[in-house]
């Protein structure tokens, strides 16, 4: 798995340390030329290496490299913590026609402290929820062949995610899948060594375990890509 991605410069990880001690407007405002030098362009090149590796086993998530980034900017309106600006950059391929962040994903995020690979559904809204959960008690055996695969667990690890302390109602609290059904997000998700970023081997390390995610993610939407599918003819 090769691409031409050569990793972040350290020029990107000294920024984020300082911004660690210093998340000001006063201090970033000049190094903002800094940030889109060494942090946004850089970020923007491996979203576009993911793209051509999602391309071939995911092409429903490849994604406009600028809208995959999320901001760096924080919204701090209702928020006690007031720090103007993220502590790490970060992308999510979301599939074409679903809600962005309410569905089935990738993740990744670049900072001085690690490298974050998550892949799932984070926070969905409750009718997403209920749309998961009902396809999760119909189909519950599939989804566990998908999360015991050896690979999967090398790479990503057990399911996480808040759960509620008790299966929820319209679901029969002693099914099988009582502990999936309870899920209010499922991911999966690795931390990775910060000396990685800086490598051209951030990439593939990124793109393998986005690989091996991918028939998790797919089940997860499945139920989402049906709800979508009927609403659109409905309102024919």
């Amino acid at each position: 798995m090769k691409t031409g991605f050569p990793g972040f410069p350290p020029e990107a990880m000294q920024f984020f340390r300082g911004l660690v001690r210093h998340n000001t407007r006063e201090w970033f405002q000049p190094r903002k030329e800094l940030f889109e030098k060494h942090v946004k362009e850089p970020m923007l090149g491996l979203v576009t290496a993911l793209n051509g590796e999602l391309a071939k086993f995911a092409p429903a998530h490849v994604s406009d490299p600028k809208k995959a980034i999320f901001r760096f900017y924080r919204d701090t309106r209702f928020s006690s913590d007031k720090t103007p600006y993220k502590d790490r950059i970060a992308a999510w391929f979301g599939r074409r026609g679903l809600e962005k962040t309410g569905a089935g994903g990738f993740y990744c995020s670049i900072n001085h402290k690690s490298v974050e690979v998550g892949v799932g559904i984070y926070h969905p809204p409750p009718e997403t929820m209920l749309a998961v959960r009902t396809h999760i008690a119909a189909t519950s055996r599939q989804l566990r062949r998908i999360l015991a695969g050896r690979k999967l667990q090398q790479l990503m690890g057990d399911l996480r995610g808040d759960e509620l302390s008790r299966v929820p109602k319209g679901f029969d609290s002693d099914h099988p899948a009582a502990d999936l059904i309870r899920k209010k997000d499922w991911i999966l998700f690795a931390s990775l060594p910060p000396d990685l970023a800086t490598t051209p081997q951030l990439f593939s390390e990124i793109a393998t375990r986005f690989r091996a995610g991918a028939p998790f993610i797919e089940y997860l939407n499945v139920p989402l890509i049906s709800r979508k599918a009927n609403t659109i003819f409905t309102d024919f």
